[in-house]
């Protein structure tokens, strides 16, 4: 090889990690944020990446995901937000807690939620099949089975006269669940008290009012701060022997009892598919908003035993799931 061929040959090798940047760099980027630790969020975005692996999205390869978590302090979120938005990104992809603090930043990045709640009563969009605006999602309406969790876990512990029930009383998911169960639980005649928990010390405050107060079974309600804490709740009702009814699977995963509502993960997964048609020139006005169909009722024998308790063979014959 002649010298100038060689020269030629070293140029064009040192440019090819240049290359790379450059194409790395025009690669679009998702900002991915929740308002819950990392720690809580793995399986999450698992699904997500899933989601936009069936839809032609690699991560690393042709889209950059930036992850942002607030760790439960809510005032956080708005500086994420602000980080994000300077990166730039070209669609935001957030829990409800974290949406609306998007909604407040921008009326032209793309925002895809992921909300256990109503997302018209919530303010982040005008209908759900009309969406308008920025802003689109999924909804696996977590918080409208309240009366159907509280009816299984009436069933499993049938001799309860007083069931306890954590809330989270900052959105309108927490409020009509609460509502619900509240009826269904003057419908049955029994008594219901609520603890309204904003902080992991809150919870274990209200386990240690529930000693003394012959509390017979417990009601999980829903949401990302219960959802960020669900190790801690299994734990701390096994200790006091409660059977407890939670809203998700993950709950029994970390050692619940049992659980009944939408799939979380699945949820996840559908936004990742929708984060990949908005990258690819759709406007979430025109995406609809997803309504989750997929339901699991899920029961923890192993729990159960622990906790003396014997689980009908009706519940059984219902349930989704049963983890021995």
């Amino acid at each position: 090889m002649r010298r100038r061929e060689f020269i030629t040959f070293l140029g064009g090798a040192a440019a090819w990690p240049l290359a790379a940047r450059a194409q790395q760099s025009t690669m679009p980027v998702i900002g991915f944020l929740r308002s819950s630790p990392l720690n809580m969020s793995i399986p999450l975005v698992a699904a997500f990446r899933q989601g936009l692996k069936e839809s032609g999205f690699n991560e690393g390869q042709n889209v950059t995901v930036e992850f942002r978590y607030a760790d439960n302090q809510i005032d956080r979120l708005p500086a994420l937000v602000d980080e994000l938005l300077r990166r730039p990104v070209n669609v935001i992809v957030a829990n409800v807690l974290a949406a609306l603090a998007a909604k407040d930043a921008t009326t032209t990045v793309p925002i895809l939620f992921v909300t256990g709640s109503d997302p018209v009563k919530d303010g982040l969009v005008t209908g759900l099949n009309r969406p308008g605006g920025n802003i689109t999602g999924v909804s696996f309406v977590s918080g409208a089975l309240g009366t159907k969790r509280f009816e299984i876990l009436r069933q499993l512990a049938p001799n309860a006269k007083t069931i306890a029930m954590l809330v989270q009383l900052d959105a309108d998911e927490s409020v009509l669940e609460q509502r619900q169960v509240q009826a269904a639980a003057r419908a049955t005649e029994q008594q219901l008290i609520v603890f309204n928990v904003n902080s992991a010390a809150d919870i274990d405050a209200a386990f240690a009012a529930m000693a003394g107060r012959g509390i017979g079974a417990l009601y999980v309600g829903t949401g990302p701060f219960m959802t960020s804490h669900r190790e801690r709740l299994a734990e701390l009702a096994a200790r006091n022997a409660i059977p407890a009814v939670y809203p998700l699977r993950e709950f029994v995963a970390a050692g619940g009892l049992m659980s009944y509502g939408a799939s979380i993960t699945d949820a996840y997964r559908q936004i990742g598919i929708y984060a990949a048609r908005v990258l690819k020139g759709e406007k979430p006005a025109d995406l609809p908003v997803m309504q989750s169909t997929k339901f699991d009722f899920v029961i923890n024998l192993k729990a159960a035993k622990a906790l003396s308790l014997k689980v009908p063979p009706s519940l059984i014959a219902l349930a989704d799931e049963v983890v021995e």
